[in-house]
């Protein structure tokens, strides 16, 4: 069976073989720092790491590495950086505050002063900071956007849609050749949809806009989910009309050769409870989610991907409801998400990709036994009639031993019988 048919049967809830995904998507990534320890553990190819996300400084998974695992998913990968760095296809040599020499996208630059590296949006180091890896990080910052005073009788739905525009042709070209090298591949195929995301928290600041306008600070984002619901109803509904058009534009180039498109990251839960009641949901983000789902079921084979962390209990009806295929990364170290009870109650409706053990504790800071005791026990709930793709509960961060990712890691495989 390969990679694509795995991937396949869980997502079309078939029991069998639980996939592996690491680096198929941004919200199931490994830290670069983990990736160089992965590759000398397996004594692959001395070389640095390629970072591909430049904000979370997740490394690529190259071939021998994925194979070595035995992961499951290839991405498509943008042609800009999360700063607005573009991807030419030419790279360079960096060595990030931490000490590690990567490789990076050539025209990726930044500035440091007292022990801060500042990313500039564009990679314009004449304009201001945007993002900041602070003393002793490890991944980067969005620094706070300057907010003008807001007139609500003068806000102006386009400014708050600056960022989300139709494909170019550079765009297609470039997707065009990220895909000719993987569509052979016995992997499935990932893909961020661009201007899928509605209201996804990390995009309001726009980092990779020099002077955004609209509403860019991350409080007054949130209170005007409450106050200003028409004004972010119409950013939505004409942002929803260019994703579509971005969504047909794929489909044009890929047909039904990939199987999923990840269409939103934006968090809905806390720790501890949601962000917004489901009353909120239901009126501001689902029509505009359920509509980008529903065409993408009626015309493609895709699953569509929506990762959200938190307590999101209460909204995981909603979500199967907006049409939403895959739900990441199943926060079951929240409140309310006991594990079980979620298989029991959605298992048949969405399937659950990720969750396969806790990144807050058990993973960076238990003993390898203890991963491969919660790995198998995490597995053995969520890979019951299909409906699972194993990774983590989102990104695989850095200090993260690595005996423990291996244990993880084995503990998958000897759950499948694979090894």
């Amino acid at each position: 069976m390969t990679s694509k048919e795995k991937v396949l049967n869980a997502m079309n809830h078939i029991e069998g073989k639980v996939p592996l995904d690491f680096g198929g998507t941004g919200q199931t990534g490994i830290h670069c720092s983990v990736v160089e320890n992965l590759r000398e553990y397996y004594g692959l190819e001395k070389k640095p790491v390629y970072v591909f996300d430049t904000y979370q400084f997740l490394g690529y998974i190259d071939e021998d590495l994925r194979q070595a695992m035995g992961c499951d998913v290839v991405p498509i990968l943008g042609q800009y950086d999360f700063f607005g760095m573009e991807n030419t296809g030419k790279y360079k040599e960096w060595e990030t505050p931490w000490g590690q020499k990567v490789i990076v996208n050539e025209s990726f630059d930044v500035t440091e002063e007292n022990g801060k590296t500042y990313f500039h949006p564009g990679g314009n180091l004449k304009a201001k900071p945007t993002g900041v890896i602070p003393e002793g990080g490890m991944f980067a910052d969005a620094l706070p956007r300057e907010q003008a005073e807001i007139d609500d009788d003068d806000l102006n739905p386009d400014d708050n849609l600056e960022e989300f525009n139709l494909l170019t042709q550079d765009n297609i070209d470039y997707l065009k050749k990220q895909y000719e090298a993987i569509k052979d591949s016995d992997y499935a195929i990932s893909l961020e949809g661009s201007g899928t995301g509605i209201g996804d928290i990390a995009l309001v600041p726009a980092v990779q806009l020099e002077n955004p306008k609209g509403i860019r600070d991350i409080t007054e984002w949130y209170m005007s989910t409450i106050t200003r619901q028409d004004y972010l109803a119409e950013v939505f509904d004409r942002q929803t009309d260019i994703a579509l058009e971005n969504i047909k534009t794929y489909y044009n180039i890929f047909g039904d050769s990939i199987e999923i498109i990840k269409i939103c990251g934006h968090d809905f839960g806390t720790q501890s409870s949601l962000f917004y009641s489901v009353d909120t949901f239901k009126e501001l983000f689902k029509p505009y989610y359920k509509k980008m789902n529903d065409w993408i079921h009626a015309n493609t084979n895709w699953k569509t991907f929506k990762h959200t962390d938190g307590s999101i209990e209460p909204l995981i009806e909603e979500l199967f409801e907006a049409g939403f295929d895959l739900i990441n990364p199943i926060q079951w170290t929240a409140d309310n998400m006991d594990p079980q009870h979620l298989k029991d109650k959605y298992g048949k409706k969405v399937t659950f990709w990720g969750g396969g053990v806790n990144t807050q504790h058990t993973l960076p800071f238990g003993t390898p036994e203890e991963v491969r005791e919660e790995v198998l026990r995490m597995m053995e709930i969520f890979a019951k009639g299909g409906g699972f793709v194993i990774s983590t509960i989102h990104n695989l961060q850095a200090k993260t031993p690595t005996e423990n990712v291996i244990a993880m890691i084995d503990a998958i495989h000897e759950f499948n019988g694979s090894r």
